[in-house]
């Protein structure tokens, strides 16, 4: 039972179902059980901050919207809270659970309720919920049945529903400093319940600090990183296990890049890129590129961006910046990756270094803002082609003037609307002037 776990996870001397599982991965085994052993997150859980004063307090939890990483310790802290504060912790995951889970652990926190006991209902990936199954939980959460407690590593301001959000409070959990995680790794090393001490296990500070960075302050990365080098290190005739560089480099595989083809991460960096070649800078806009690249991007996606941006950014201020963008895009759907890197690079450069002109944007919008003002403005009627006879009588086409023959008409002939006279979107920026 969910409950079961909840009341025994954190105390002193765990039951012997709750004890740690020797066959489950080194950074569930390693999980902290206190407040004390909890690494990072000091912005909110350090001395003196709200969230610290009321776990310590053992005051009524409010529900929660935790957003965080991978491996930030969300989960880790909802559990230290929900113990802290004396509540039953039920955890489901929006990955497996749907409404039906959902009011069952509900029904069973208002049965709960009448004996005297308050649930906290944690929900893993609660992003992962849609509004019918989010709506489920409001009742509940507003009477006080469950605290709430969701985790997600996407921004809850798209991802969670405003009747959820307006009963819960949004902390942020930051990736965890390089120091942390390599605390959290000697803390493993050296655990001989939980951790790695049983095999002797010797690693360089140089090698720790190595799986740190590498982990993007992700504590599992880290740690399983660390399990898998140490086991995968033969012992030497002592028994002990030297770690050496190259079984870190395989054990970390390809580097690991903070990417998520259909999250938030996936925009910010399609946005970095962009902006940074608006901005002109050829170094950023070519990292940017490789981060998405590396991360697992679809390049097409990238190929589009490119296209807008030429002419949005650059225009008429250099019309090849368009011709380069869409080569690219079309290369880059005829090669694939890797080769297509080269393209996009090639584009991006050339888009970085040109000159800078979003007058193409402005001429559209000063249109469009016009358009949507005199949307109900005729058509002048010499600008209306006369297919029909009766349409000819009514004078459409009359006083047309054909431009290629009457090279005056350019001058001389109206062709916006009446009330629209004398407009002027384009201010003659670029190549153009």
């Amino acid at each position: 039972m969910p409950s079961r776990a909840g009341e025994s996870l954190f105390a002193d001397e765990p039951e012997a179902e709750d004890r740690p599982d020797a066959l489950a991965p080194l950074a569930e085994r390693m999980r902290p059980r206190t407040l004390e052993e909890f690494v990072g997150q000091r912005h909110l859980v350090g001395e003196g901050r709200v969230l610290r004063r009321v776990i310590e307090g053992g005051g009524l939890l409010p529900s929660l919207i935790l957003w965080g990483g991978p491996g930030t310790g969300k989960t880790t802290l909802a559990r230290l809270l929900a113990s802290r504060s004396g509540a039953r912790f039920v955890a489901l995951s929006a990955v497996f659970s749907g409404v039906k889970e959902v009011r069952a652990a509900i029904a069973e926190a208002r049965e709960e309720k009448r004996r005297g006991r308050r649930t906290t209902l944690f929900i893993d990936e609660i992003h992962r919920f849609n509004k019918a199954q989010q709506d489920a939980l409001l009742p509940a959460v507003e009477d006080g049945t469950v605290t709430l407690i969701g985790a997600t590593t996407e921004n809850p301001s798209f991802e969670v529903i405003g009747a959820l959000l307006s009963r819960s409070r949004v902390l942020t959990l930051e990736p965890l400093g390089e120091e942390d995680v390599v605390a959290l790794l000697r803390r493993a090393l050296e655990d001989e319940e939980r951790g790695l001490a049983g095999l002797k296990p010797k690693v360089s500070d140089e090698l720790l600090a190595r799986i740190a960075h590498a982990s993007g302050g992700d504590a599992r990365v880290a740690l399983t990183a660390l399990e898998a080098a140490v086991e995968a290190t033969e012992p030497d005739k002592k028994g002990a296990r030297v770690v050496k560089e190259e079984t870190v480099v395989e054990a970390l595989g390809r580097a690991r890049y903070a990417y998520d083809k259909g999250g938030e991460e996936h925009y910010n960096l399609a946005s970095a890129l962009i902006k940074s070649l608006r901005n002109s800078d050829v170094n950023a806009g070519l990292y940017w590129l490789a981060r998405l690249i590396e991360g697992g991007a679809d390049p097409v996606f990238i190929a589009r961006r490119l296209c807008i941006l030429a002419s949005e950014d650059v225009g008429l201020a250099d019309p090849q910046a368009m011709v380069q963008a869409a080569a690219a895009a079309q290369i880059t759907q005829l090669i694939g990756l890797p080769e297509a890197l080269y393209p996009l690079s090639q584009a991006t450069i050339y888009l970085a270094r040109a000159p800078k002109s979003n007058g193409v944007k402005r001429a559209y919008m000063a249109a469009a803002g016009d358009a949507s003002e005199t949307a109900r403005e005729p058509v002048p009627l010499h600008l209306r082609n006369a297919v029909t006879p009766l349409m000819k009588r009514q004078g459409y086409g009359r006083g047309y003037r054909y431009a290629h023959d009457d090279p005056a008409a350019s001058r001389e002939m109206a062709c916006l609307p009446e009330g629209l006279q004398g407009r002027k979107y384009w201010e003659g920026e670029g190549n153009d002037e």
